[in-house]
């Protein structure tokens, strides 16, 4: 139902209104709020603040029709003013557009064209109302979305590549806080999730800094995808940023428990699958990379202790000219069936 506010003095003119209108107010389509002058339309706006609709006129007692149009953006910026007045000279007819009036009608009034008028002008009311409603759904999206996704979203051939994908060199790299699972049992629930946004923040600030992407949050873990150029050499400059970030933070005492948090990570390198995982049926995909070179990087992430950042022999040999690492030696690993040489990144 279109909420419509009729600015008028004239008595009759409430009367005539109904009557010419009677039908759509019958069947829902319109609701009619009235009111005598500018102060009246104001009070009945800030009392119905779902009118889509202003038909308003010119000369009136206390607050004439062109001073309510100055007003109208401050009580509701979506909805449009159509002016009907017999004062429809030129000088008037301008300074109603020049205000904000949508458009203007004539009296004496033809209402079949009065009708025309506010369906067109409520079409338009509609069609900001989904604008807005796009502009904040966006902005909600990117709160959820990473930018990379975001952009990807926006190529021409999204729609028709749902589910399409694409071999990538790529370093991916798992953050996971030490000993947090148990620290939750004697914390309350809102306040861990505090404590693992502000954690999640730190880490995401020194990924984003060296361009990496976040691929999601597991739990008390993330997951972070790194592409382009030096893209292992930026991992590990992340992987190492958010250790001493984290072995900088503050202590916090749980109970009769004191907690200081710490992190374990694994990198590796190698080529990927990157693209929409999930049902097209469903309509609930997952832009993230898959392959045995991201199963490794999970794998070394396990067996990595707290203030470790892990690798593989492949990594090893790849990063050693740039990095200090230590050689831990071999380790078996879930769903290897080989032991596998693992390396810590020390500086």
């Amino acid at each position: 139902m279109a909420k419509i506010l009729v600015v008028d003095d004239e008595q009759d003119l409430e009367l005539l209104i109904r009557q010419k209108f009677r039908k759509k107010i019958r069947e829902g389509v319109y609701e009619f709020v009235f009111a005598q002058n500018g102060f009246e339309a104001l009070t009945q706006l800030a009392s119905h603040p779902d009118i889509d609709v202003v038909l308003s006129d010119i000369n009136m007692p206390e607050m004439d029709g062109l001073t309510l149009l100055t007003k109208l953006p401050d009580a509701n910026p979506i909805l449009k003013a159509v002016m009907v007045s017999a004062y429809s000279d030129m000088d008037n007819i301008r300074t109603a557009m020049n205000r904000g009036a949508f458009d203007f009608v004539c009296k004496p009034v033809n209402f079949e064209d009065l009708d025309i008028t506010i369906e067109k002008t409520l079409q338009h009311v509609i069609e900001l109302k989904k604008t807005m409603q796009a502009i904040k759904e966006n902005n909600i999206l990117r709160m959820y979305v990473d930018e990379n996704v975001l952009n990807f979203m926006t190529h021409k051939e999204f729609e028709n590549s749902l589910l399409s994908n694409e071999t990538i060199e790529a370093t991916v790299l798992f953050i996971d806080i030490c000993g947090f699972t148990a620290i939750t049992e004697h914390v309350a629930a809102n306040t861990v999730v505090g404590m693992i946004n502000k954690y999640f923040d730190v880490m995401v600030q020194e990924i984003i800094a060296q361009n990496g992407h976040i691929d999601k949050f597991m739990g008390d873990a993330v997951m972070a995808v790194f592409r382009g150029e030096y893209h292992l050499d930026r991992a590990i400059d992340a992987a190492l940023a958010v250790r001493d970030k984290m072995h900088e933070a503050d202590e916090i005492q749980a109970g009769d428990k004191t907690f200081k948090p710490s992190v374990s990570i694994g990198i590796n390198s190698g080529e990927m699958i990157s693209g929409n995982i999930g049902s097209a049926t469903l309509k609930r995909l997952d832009y993230t990379v898959i392959g045995d070179a991201v199963n490794l990087a999970q794998r070394l992430q396990t067996v990595a202790q707290a203030n470790q950042i892990i690798v593989s022999a492949d990594v090893y040999e790849q990063a050693k000219g740039s990095f200090a690492l230590n050689k831990i030696g071999e380790v078996s690993l879930k769903n290897k069936l080989k032991p596998v040489e693992i390396y810590e990144v020390v500086d």
